[in-house]
């Protein structure tokens, strides 16, 4: 696996829904040696840090086969930072992974932490009122990853895959658990908790318990 692509956003306005937002989610790709942080790259703007940015979604990936299966179903071409994602990898399907999987690309070390939930922000960005019912539905979100190791990135180098050993979750069952609330019962929320989920999901999760407990 190769690390094709290192993409940034800049800060920029758009309209969602007849409001002015603020976002950085229209990204392009950067050249040369590209530092990462535990909070990802530092020039990259991040407009909503209620869902966005953070140590354990200091980046997002998407993948170039992800890709790939994006062009044939929308019938064109789409360039890398197109779904407003930091890296894009050669080799790799998100729906392969699992919640804890480690990336290894020279001395920067990344681990999985969710799916990418996408948002009326990506729907403007794609011009596609319908976008977030279609993205979910294809169940190829990309991931977030926190950085265990900090480094620096060029596009071009080699990609190392690690499976996590603990207990875990794929990638795939976070995501339809997301959109499945009544499924989300105790065992299965003890399951989501167990794995090294971001904070965001897991105080979501830790919440949805707790009220379960409440009710019993």
């Amino acid at each position: 696996m190769k690390l094709l692509s290192i993409n940034t956003g800049q800060k920029q306005a758009h309209q969602n829904k007849g409001r002015e937002e603020i976002t950085g989610i229209y990204k392009a790709p950067i050249q040369g040696n590209v530092p990462i942080t535990a909070l990802g790259i530092a020039d990259d703007f991040i407009g909503d840090h209620k869902n966005h940015g953070g140590v354990d979604q200091a980046l997002y990936i998407y993948t170039e086969a992800d890709y790939k299966w994006w062009e044939a179903e929308l019938g064109k071409s789409l360039s890398y930072g197109m779904f407003g994602e930091n890296l894009n990898i050669s080799e790799l399907e998100s729906g392969s992974l699992n919640i804890g999987d480690i990336l290894y690309i020279g001395d920067v070390v990344l681990q999985v932490t969710a799916p990418r939930i996408p948002c009326g922000t990506f729907a403007t960005k794609m011009e596609d009122p319908q976008w977030v019912k279609k993205f979910s539905a294809a169940e190829r979100p990309g991931f977030y990853v926190r950085v265990l190791q900090e480094g620096a990135l060029t596009a071009g180098m080699e990609v190392r895959l690690e499976k996590h050993t603990g207990e875990t979750l794929s990638l795939v069952e976070v995501y339809r658990s997301h959109y499945d609330r009544e499924g989300r019962v105790e065992g299965v929320l003890r399951k989501h908790l167990a794995s090294p989920l971001s904070i965001r999901m897991r105080e979501k999760y830790e919440r949805e318990l707790g009220e379960l407990g409440s009710r019993s």
